[in-house]
């Protein structure tokens, strides 16, 4: 469920102050507005009313999201992609009703550019080309603080905060936390999957925990104030990093293994161990991972049983939503780097193959639709601010 254009964005696209073709390489972008139909939920006059009134009144938070602009034609992906100049999307971001977006500057698979994996200079050259562009409008602003996050509500700003969902480009040199803190870094993943020197990713047949790297890696996120995310991390992983942290821990983009049993959802000892240390789970939407039984075609649908289930299972006051979306075909983002993502183990039960997840097919909807899906099934006013911001604040007072 689109908004209204925020009334600050004044149609900046991605360094449009530079020449095409001259000073940077061109491609044909995907749509950020109307690339596929946009999802009924069957709202009234009065229920669209009462969404737009609550994203309008209360703080919106995305916990995770690649908010950038994919080729219409994914097959030129990996070109793209090496360029490091990946468009953000203003125009999407724009009609999303977000107060703040945790971007995920490089994706785990999809910003590999060899068979070596993550590399500290592919990092610093792709945070570095997002950044200087995003200093070039005035609408999206960096965010490092809660206070730049209410100041973004205050002004009819959105709030970017740089986030990244692997620490492995960090490799053994625990003071490159403090240089990306130093750019402007404010959210940090321990492993992408696959172990690092941190620690055990989901896709290790064995998890060894977080290593005693690990430990004094989280020690100093903690001294300087970079939230944690274990999402992709190895349940033992999970739970070290959650004892060892003095601040809560996030689970940024995940969803429940009692609703869908793969590795890339989490059980419920380590949702509840988040918990029970102030942290918050948010629901992921990435295409085919947060399943059910229920509606094994993955939608909008499907999703908000993973989060029905994590408020039972923990209480409204620890659950949010990070669905991990982007502006394009996110299916053929999956296809193109099938080879670099690291499988899970668990059971794969057949599912229809979706081509976008309905509902929550980009960044730009997402939101306004979870929060027609939430006034539909009659939640208050109030629980509906914590889950879509509130709970997030709440941990990164403590945290940043």
């Amino acid at each position: 469920m689109l908004q209204e254009p925020a009334t600050r964005y004044q149609g900046h696209r991605s360094y449009s102050y530079l020449e095409p073709h001259l000073d940077y390489q061109d491609f044909d972008l995907a749509l950020e507005v109307g690339r596929v139909p946009e999802h009924d939920l069957e709202l009234s006059e009065a229920q669209r009313q009462r969404v737009t009134r609550l994203l309008t009144e209360h703080i919106a938070i995305s916990l995770h999201e690649h908010p950038v602009v994919l080729p219409a034609d994914v097959r030129q992906l990996r070109t793209y992609n090496r360029t490091a100049r990946q468009r953000t999307g203003y125009e999407g971001l724009a009609r999303s009703g977000l107060t703040a977006v945790f971007d995920n500057f490089m994706a785990g698979a999809s910003c590999v550019t060899s068979e070596n994996g993550w590399k500290w200079n592919d990092l610093v050259y792709a945070l570095g080309m997002r950044l200087s562009d995003l200093y070039k409008q005035d609408h999206v602003r960096l965010a490092t603080s809660v206070g730049d996050i209410r100041a973004a509500k205050r002004d009819g700003r959105l709030a970017l905060v740089a986030g990244l969902e692997c620490c492995s480009p960090i490799e053994n040199e625990l003071d490159r936390i403090d240089i990306l803190y130093g750019f402007g870094v404010r959210q940090l993943g321990i492993a992408y999957s696959q172990a690092n020197m941190l620690g055990g990713g989901l896709s290790e047949p064995r998890d060894g925990g977080l290593t005693h790297f690990g430990r004094r890696a989280v020690d100093r996120m903690n001294k300087l104030g970079i939230a944690i995310d274990v999402s992709h991390s190895g349940d033992q992983t999970c739970l070290d990093v959650i004892e060892a942290s003095r601040v809560p821990v996030l689970i940024t983009h995940a969803g429940a293994r009692s609703v869908w049993n793969t590795a890339r959802m989490k059980p419920d000892d380590v949702i509840r161990a988040c918990a029970e240390r102030g942290g918050v789970i948010g629901i992921e939407a990435a295409p085919h991972t947060t399943l059910s039984e229920k509606h094994l075609e993955h939608s909008i649908e499907s999703v908000m049983d993973h989060f029905t289930y994590c408020v039972d299972l923990v209480g409204i006051d620890h659950v949010t939503f990070g669905p991990d979306t982007m502006f394009g075909d996110h299916v053929g983002v999956h296809d193109t780097y099938a080879g670099n993502y690291a499988h899970d183990s668990g059971p794969k039960p057949s599912h229809p193959r979706v081509q976008y997840v309905s509902g929550l097919e980009n960044p730009g909807e997402a939101f306004g639709n979870i929060v027609g899906w939430l006034v539909k099934h009659d939640y208050s006013d109030d629980e509906i601010a914590k889950v879509i911001g509130g709970n997030t604040l709440r941990v990164l007072e403590q945290v940043w």
